[in-house]
This record gives structure tokens, C-alpha cells and sequence, in this order.
């Protein structure tokens, strides 16, 4: 069942990339091209995906990176219906069900398609709670290869620290014992001190990037009254330029647009705050100012910050996709049958933006050693765009599922959620991380999805009841029955049907 639904998720792939080839571009993917074609660490984001950027660069094929990133996605497929089955003993449809979103969603497709680090770090974090999963007792050589996949994905995304912090909180909570919870801090913490090492070598900040501050910033910006906020000027003048000039009531209503939005040019414009710091935004300086902006912002108005960190959380459950953040964003998700034309009536080329020694269009051709544009054909476009529109998991869908996992903590909470907690938590945390801390996005979501279906996967095992009974071990230990509890034998076959 699952070989059967593995083979057309994978013929799924084999359509996007005849289609959409060599690759799809998103706004940030010129940046990940820019590091592989100039090594450096990168002020705005880790340098993880660029160094897989570095490692596929002699063939000079973006087809080939997205063609890894296909069986990236295959294989985190895998990773589920491996653990389900052989750990927790599921039903072949049921561990098959678990991975379908991840097979079959469109929208997971797309982004395998894109020259971006979702698909690599999705991969990571699934593997990390695969491993801790499968290994109740967790040797010191398991936890340093957990270690070195936890180093992995905080380099690939920022957001791999609070999946450190989990994966170490649960392993203490399970009592795995000291040495592979050393083993796990160790391996994790060279590679990622090294490459601090090597951005305080660039910017003279043992940091990891400098754009964190200027992040929660513009998360902070729809809402932050500096009359609110009791800013000293004389003391704080830092603090002063970063006021919004704009009454909260007129301000945009979605926080991308204050980072990278842009005005008439004179500086006071909403959206155009940062240009009184110069032409360049992201450094040491201006992302202290605008990490203690933000902090006094929401200290000051904590309802605000938390009304916008909710409204955006529950954007996730939508059962449409409205068009957020803006439209242009918001079509680099979609597949089109059709070239976007430019002024002339020409298709679109890539945007010829500045980028370190050069410009992103020239970039990605020194990249690729030919024409980098997407080109779209037919049928496969057609397929692919028909298909986008019925087959992807809607948001209300993912809501219930993460609904299936809360319930499965609950029931065990003697155990403190037992193996439900991890994956749960997870997904959760990857979801309101970026609420929190940036903004809504709806990429955002997809690396949520495997973790919380296998979490609901996990707690649906042995049916739905509020009342359990005496602990069954899975099927592939064999089941057992107390003395003296007057029940019949489960066999395997009832054990793994139930």
C-alpha cells in the first residue's frame, strides 16, 4: 500500500519538475545562490542550505537541486511510515494515511520545486524525531548522531534552537541517562559554534546572524505606540528613530511590508523607518536597536502583541488559502499553466536586484551556466496547476489533526504526554514560532504537518477512549495479558488491526 502510494506521490514529482523546470523561485532564493557562488556567512539567515548549494555546484544544475529536494520530501515520507509501522506497530493504511499529506500535497510539491531551505530543513526535524522516537534507550553514539542533525537544522534555519531545547527536555523528562544527553549537547554545539565563529570572524558578533532584532521588529510594527512606550528622547534617541511616524489605525496590516517595504523615499513614510539607518539594514548596530524596540514594545502593550501573535497562529487553520501576505507573495506558492508577462509582453525574467558582487539574474546564471528561468510546459504545467487546486491539506484539516495529538497528551498525561508530546510540540512550536517572531507565512506550515500527523498517528494506534485500560505492548513484541485479569489473549492480528 504504501510502495503503491510512494510510486505516485513520486510520478507527482516527475510532472512538477518536466513542467516548472529547472527550478521555481521565491524572493530569498537569490540569497541561498549568492552564498553558494560567494561563500561568506550571510547576515539574515543560516548558512545550512547554502552549503547544499556549495556541494551540488560543480554540476551547475538547479534541476538537480530540485531534484534532491524531491526525494528529500520521498524520504521524509519514508521516515514516517518507517517509525509508525516498525515502533508503534500501526496498520499499513494507517502509516500510509500518517504520510499521504506529505506524498500528496501540492503545495509540499511546490516547495520541493523551489530553490529554498524548507524542504531540507522539513527532512531534518523529522529525522531528529524519528531517531529520539525509535530509540527508548538512547546510546551516547545515537544521541551524537541526534546532536549532529539538531546542528543541521538550526543551520539550515534559525528556528532549529527551540527543537534542540525540546528534543533535550524530552529526553530528560524520559530519563535517557547523561551521556547521550551529553553526547547530543556536544556534537551540536561544535559545528554550530564554529560556524559562529566564522560570522564573528565577518561581523565581530559570535552570533548566528544579524537580523533577529530587525525580525521581531517588524512582528512588533503593526501595533507599537511609541506614546505607549515611555521613551525617554534624550537617553533612548535609538529607540526614537524607530518610531512609526503613522497612526496604528493607517499602518499595514501585515508585517512583512515594514522589513522590506518600500515609500516616496524621504525616510518618514511608514515602512521606510530604517532607511534613517543607512542603506544597510542588517547590522550589529541597527538589529540591537530594533531587538530592544521590539522588547519594550511588547512589554509595554502585551494585549497588542498578543492579539497579532494569535490572529496570525490561527491563519493556519483557514479552510481556503486567502491571499496573505500580499498577492505577489502569495503566487510564488502557485503553480501557473501561464508565463507572467513583463511591460513589454515579454515572460518575466528573474529581477536583476543587487547582490553581493553582482545581481541576482546574473547570480543564478553564473549558477546554473545557462538560462535559469522557469519554464513552463505543457501538459505537465496543466496537471500540476488542475491538481494544486483539489489536492493539498487545508488548513481546518490540519487544525483537527493537531486536535487528534492534543487529545492523545491529554490521555496520557500521566506520562506527561508520553511519545505523543515530542512530535506534538514540535508542530505546534513550528507554527507559532513564526507568529511570534515574524509574521504569518504559509511555508511556515508545511514543516508542521509530518510531526503532527505523526502524532496524531500515535495516538489513534489503539482506537479513541477516554477510559484505557492495563498497558498493551504493540504487535511486534508480542501482547501479553496480567494474570489473573480473567481477559482473553490479544493476538498480533487484533493488536495491529485495533
Amino acid at each position: 500500500m504504501f510502495a503503491a502510494a510512494f510510486a505516485a506521490g513520486a510520478l507527482l514529482r516527475v510532472f512538477t519538475m518536466l513542467g516548472y523546470g529547472p527550478a521555481m523561485w521565491f524572493n530569498d532564493s537569490y540569497e541561498y545562490v549568492s552564498v553558494a557562488l560567494h561563500p561568506r556567512p550571510h547576515p539574515i539567515r543560516p548558512d545550512g542550505y547554502g552549503f547544499w548549494l556549495i556541494l551540488l555546484k560543480p554540476f551547475h544544475s538547479f534541476a538537480l537541486v530540485t531534484f534532491t529536494q524531491h526525494l528529500m520530501g520521498l524520504a521524509t515520507a519514508v521516515l514516517i511510515y518507517a517509525l509508525l509501522r516498525r515502533k508503534f506497530a500501526l496498520p499499513k493504511w494507517g502509516a500510509t494515511l500518517a504520510a499521504a499529506p506529505v506524498l500528496f500535497d501540492a503545495y509540499q510539491i511546490q516547495l520541493e520545486q523551489l530553490i529554498m531551505s524548507d524542504t531540507q530543513f522539513t527532512l531534518l526535524v523529522v529525522a531528529v524525531i524519528t531517531l529520539v522516537l525509535w530509540h527508548r534507550r538512547m546510546s551516547w553514539r545515537m544521541g551524537a548522531v541526534v546532536g549532529l542533525l539538531l546542528a543541521m537544522t538550526w543551520l539550515t534555519r534559525s528556528i532549529g534552537l527551540p527543537i534542540l531545547v525540546l528534543v533535550l527536555a524530552y529526553l530528560l523528562v524520559k530519563r535517557t541517562g547523561w551521556k547521550p544527553i551529553v553526547a547530543v549537547l556536544t556534537t551540536c554545539a561544535i559545528p554550530v559554534a564554529a560556524y559562529m565563529g566564522w560570522f564573528a570572524s565577518a561581523y565581530g558578533k559570535f552570533a548566528m546572524t544579524n537580523s533577529d532584532g530587525l525580525i521581531l521588529y517588524m512582528r512588533t510594527a503593526i501595533f507599537a505606540d511609541c506614546e505607549k512606550m515611555s521613551i525617554d528622547p534624550y537617553k533612548e534617541v535609538e529607540l526614537v528613530l524607530l518610531c512609526i511616524n503613522d497612526p496604528v489605525s493607517e499602518r499595514k496590516d501585515y508585517a512583512q511590508w515594514y522589513l522590506w517595504g518600500q515609500g516616496s523615499g524621504d525616510g518618514e513614510g511608514t515602512g521606510e523607518v530604517l532607511h534613517r539607518w543607512g542603506s544597510v539594514k542588517f547590522t550589529d548596530i541597527t538589529n540591537e536597536a530594533a531587538s530592544a524596540f521590539a522588547m519594550r514594545a511588547i512589554t509595554s502593550q502585551p494585549g497588542d502583541y498578543l492579539q497579532v501573535v494569535l490572529r496570525d497562529f490561527l491563519r493556519s487553520f483557514h479552510w481556503a488559502r486567502p491571499r496573505f501576505p500580499d498577492a505577489a507573495t502569495y503566487n510564488m506558492y502557485e503553480f501557473k499553466p501561464y508565463y507572467e508577462l513583463d511591460s513589454t509582453g515579454n515572460p518575466k525574467r528573474l529581477p536583476n536586484w543587487p547582490s553581493y558582487q553582482g545581481r541576482t539574474d546574473t547570480d543564478a546564471f553564473a549558477y546554473e551556466q545557462g538560462p535559469p528561468e522557469t519554464r513552463i510546459v505543457s501538459p505537465w504545467a496543466e496537471i500540476m496547476s488542475g491538481y494544486q487546486k483539489v489536492f493539498y491539506l487545508r488548513g481546518i484539516v490540519l487544525g483537527g489533526i493537531m486536535l487528534i495529538g492534543l487529545y492523545g497528551i491529554a490521555v496520557r498525561w500521566r506520562k506527561l504526554g508520553g511519545p505523543v508530546v515530542l512530535p506534538w510540540l514540535g508542530a505546534f512550536g513550528l507554527l507559532l514560532a513564526p507568529a511570534a517572531t515574524a509574521e504569518f507565512d504559509y511555508r511556515y506550515v508545511l514543516p508542521a504537518v509530518p510531526l503532527a500527523c505523526i502524532a496524531a498517528a500515535i495516538t489513534l494506534r489503539h482506537g479513541v477512549t477516554w477510559v484505557r485500560g492495563s498497558p498493551r505492548r504493540s504487535s511486534a513484541s508480542g501482547p501479553t495479558t496480567p494474570p489473573g485479569s480473567g481477559s482473553q489473549p490479544t493476538t498480533p492480528g487484533e493488536a495491529t488491526r485495533s
